[in-house]
């Protein structure tokens, strides 16, 4: 599937793995993974939003969990905000025949 997104080709892939790269940064600089980051940056956004983590393996899950525990700064919102600014991810999620389909595009 990743080979007909949008997302995954062209040089598109290698600006939103260097939005992961910047990301992964500013997760260190807090002491957990881009993964914990982005869960906890989703839990901050309103009170009656519940990040649902999707996991294919067991270390994966243990990996999402202390996210919920996390908690972000004003600081750390807007260091997130700077590495990763709304809208900075390139490509269409799906193809544009499929965003057609949902009313987007063409």
């Amino acid at each position: 599937m990743r080979g007909f997104s949008p997302r995954f080709s062209g040089g598109n892939l290698e600006h939103d793995l260097a939005l992961v790269d910047a990301l992964r940064r500013v997760a260190e600089a807090k002491g957990c993974t881009a993964a914990q980051l982005a869960i906890a940056w989703l839990a901050a956004q309103a009170e009656d939003i519940v990040p649902l983590a999707g996991a294919r393996t067991r270390e994966r899950l243990a990996e999402a969990q202390p996210a919920m525990d996390l908690s972000l700064t004003a600081d750390d919102l807007a260091d997130i905000e700077k590495a990763v600014p709304p809208g900075a991810a390139r490509g269409d999620r799906y193809p544009s025949a499929f965003m057609c389909d949902l009313g987007v595009g063409n």
